[in-house]
Order: structure tokens, then sequence, then C-alpha cells
């Protein structure tokens, strides 16, 4: 296996190509980003085995950022270049996704075991498509520093609680312990969502298109706006980044800067491992608001594209990566939800906080909307992340008012919706 970083792949595909013709062996190239460094070590070894098993193919395994990734892929396989296969979180790439049932050796055990997680990588068109496999399904929630609360001597927020009150209380424990950082979420428009949804913000109409802020996303990005002002929310958490930038908070939960971190399940392994006695953590249940109590749903996928001049080789790691052994162990290792149909998983959890927030992330699953998943699954969501993510950003720093940040997101969206309809 090649193991290499996203750029010496663009940079070595030609000589990749090139050794192929003279080793006679399918030659493919696998991106993959994860913020967990030891699900990422796995994943390259799970692929060593595999090549152990094929010897006539060579996976070329890259590792990259999410940011790089996002940035990188949608702009590759748009002109037919880019990696065989990846793992992604954009719904909008399943345009890209091959079709690998004609190429498995058992298409259908496949889709037994994965069900209807599969029908997120199908368009109207494929209805019996396989293109990959749904690699887990994610939810936003707060972590909280208990050990922080404690200390300050400052009750820990109950279920029901607004997302003001949270911040309230993390105002308070941070002035009481000196913590630099009472509240943060990622710079992401997919974290910014959940909140956004329990303010009562519906981000799609009943058409189909974006809309995009509504006057409960406007109260939502006031109150946002108002916290960074006061430094509840210090603004440089978004503002260091340019553009729609991700920007991952969790360096800072983890050395203790923060009192309340919003991100996802998907944070727990990385948490137990790096704090692990450091202080107690746990989660919260999602903030309410008018629209309820909504956590924002997410999904990963790993899939082939069609790009690929090697459906074969492609269809054979998707379909040793997506089996029941190795979707178990990633599962019960590394604590993720997977979409494949897993019995009794036995998630390998000593850690009691950790323990203690997988069952309120499995406890919240139940408050996903329609309407929130909805949006989720709509092809284009990123013409509402990007824009919330720049003109959030904007706004934060001083570049625009608030009624500028309206009216720019506004027409942002309304120029999204216009390009999605050429497509």
């Amino acid at each position: 296996m090649r193991f290499s970083s996203i750029f010496s792949s663009i940079a070595l595909a030609s000589t990749v190509f090139a050794s192929s013709a003279v080793l006679a062996q399918e030659n493919i190239t696998f991106w993959f980003t994860d913020d967990d460094p030891n699900y990422i070590k796995r994943i390259s070894e799970l692929v060593d085995e595999f090549e152990k098993k094929n010897p006539d193919i060579t996976v070329e395994f890259v590792t990259t950022s999410y940011t790089q990734s996002r940035e990188q892929l949608a702009l590759q396989l748009s002109v037919g270049e880019g990696p065989d296969l990846a793992k992604f979180a954009d719904s909008s790439l399943v345009k890209y996704v091959l079709d690998l049932r004609p190429y498995m050796k058992d298409p259908d055990g496949y889709a037994a075991l994965h069900g209807g997680s599969l029908e997120f990588l199908r368009d109207g068109d494929h209805p019996n498509m396989i293109g990959g496999y749904v690699a887990s399904q994610t939810l936003n929630l707060p972590f909280v520093n208990v050990t922080l609360f404690e200390q300050a001597g400052i009750p820990i927020p109950k279920q029901g609680s607004t997302l003001a009150e949270i911040i309230d209380a993390s105002v308070k424990v941070a002035e009481a312990t000196g913590v630099d950082i009472p509240f943060t979420m990622d710079r992401s428009g997919h974290r910014f969502s959940g909140p956004a949804y329990s303010y009562g913000a519906r981000y799609l109409a009943a058409d189909g298109s974006f809309v995009f802020p509504d006057e409960a996303a406007k109260t939502y990005i006031k109150d946002l706006y108002h916290w960074t002002q006061t430094g509840a929310f210090p603004k440089e958490m978004w503002g260091a980044a340019g553009g729609n930038r991700y920007k991952n908070m969790g360096d800072e939960f983890i050395n203790a800067n923060v009192v309340t971190y919003f991100a996802g399940n998907w944070m727990v392994n990385p948490f137990q491992n790096k704090i692990k006695d450091a202080f107690n953590w746990t989660v919260l249940d999602a903030p309410c608001g008018p629209g309820g109590c909504i956590p924002m749903p997410g999904t990963t996928y790993i899939a082939g594209f069609n790009r690929t001049k090697h459906p074969e080789a492609v269809a054979k790691l998707i379909e040793f990566l997506g089996s029941e052994p190795v979707q178990r162990e990633i599962a019960e290792k590394y604590i993720i939800i997977p979409g494949a149909n897993v019995k009794n998983i036995n998630y390998q959890l000593d850690d009691e906080n950790a323990k203690k927030a997988m069952t309120v992330f499995a406890n919240n699953a139940a408050n996903v909307t329609p309407e929130i998943r909805a949006f989720y699954k709509a092809k284009g969501a990123n013409v509402v992340y990007d824009t919330i993510v720049q003109r959030m950003s904007q706004l934060i720093v001083g570049e625009m008012t608030l009624d500028e940040t309206f009216a720019r997101m506004a027409s942002d969206v309304a120029k999204g919706n216009e390009e999605l309809k050429k497509q």
C-alpha cells in the first residue's frame, strides 16, 4: 500500500499510472479523513490486509484533513479526476458515485446488511444502486467539562435547557475558574444548524428550494453575535479562519480551555483517548427552543466514483471494508454508529465519561425531526452551510452589520438555488 497525503497523491498520480503498466496491477486511490488518528491507522491496516488477499490490486491510501477533502474532492470529481473512492460527508457528491452492484461478489447480501442506509447513496433513477456504504451516523450535541462546573459550584444545565441557559451557565463557570472560553462550536454550518432548528428555523421551502435566513434563524444569529460581543463565544473561534473553511475546536476542549463545546459523537473516542483522567466530561441533551430540542444529524460515506478505471477493484475493497466483521470492529473499537445493520454492538468503553456520553447521544436520536432529515438529504445543502460560515465570520469580525449579513445570506442562497436548477 502506498500511504501519502492528498498533495503528494496529486503530484504522484502520473507515476502511479505509469508504474501500473509495468506491474500489470490495478492501482486505485482511496482518500480518507477522520478526526480520530487511531481510526485512520486501523483503516490503513485493513487496506494492507486487503492488498495481501488481492495481490493484483495496489491501493494508494491518502490521508486528508476534512478541509482539504471538502475543498479538493468536488473540484477534482467535477473534471473527471480525483480518487477512485473516498470518505466524504457532502451529499452533493452522490451524483459522482458509481453503481458497484454489477461488480460485487454478493451484492444482495451486502444490500441486506446495509439496508435502508444505502438510500443515502442513491438517486431517483437507480433504486437498487450500491454506491458504497454509510461509514457513520452522527448527532451534534454540547460537550461540557464537568470538573469545571463542579469547581465553580454551578449546576450542569438539565434536559430542557435552552442554548441561552447553557451559555449563561458556561459563562459563570468560566468567570469562577478563569477558563478562557465559556462556549464554542466548530466553524461549521452543520454544527450551527441544530440550535437553529431548535430556535424554529427551517431551511427548506415547500418546493424543495433552500430558504435562509428566516425570522427564527435571524433571532439565533442575533443571539450568537451578541455572545461573540460579550466574550461568551469568543469571536476568535470563528474569525480566525477565512471564507467558508472548516475549523475544529476539539483540542481547546481537550486542553481544558473550554467549558462547553458544541460538536458530535465522533469526538467521544478521541476525547476518551486524549483526556483520559485529566478531568470529567459529559454531553448535554440538545438545547431546546420554540422549534423543539433538536440535534443535527450527520452522515459520512465511503463510496466509489464513476471516474474510476478499475470498478472491480473498487467494488472488492468496498465489499471488504463494508463487511459485517469489519463494520462491527470499527463500530465497537472507535465508538461509531454505523449505517450497517450490525446487531448487539458492544462498544469498547472503559471510560465512564464516554459511556455516559454515548447514552445521551443514543437518547437524543429520536428527537431528529422529519424536516431536518429532509434538509440533510437535500442535494446542495452546502449552499446554506457555506453562507452560514462565511457571512457569520464576516459579521463576527465586524466586516458587516446584522442587516447586511442577513441580506448577503439571502442573496447567496438565492444564487445557489439558481445554480442548482441548472444541474
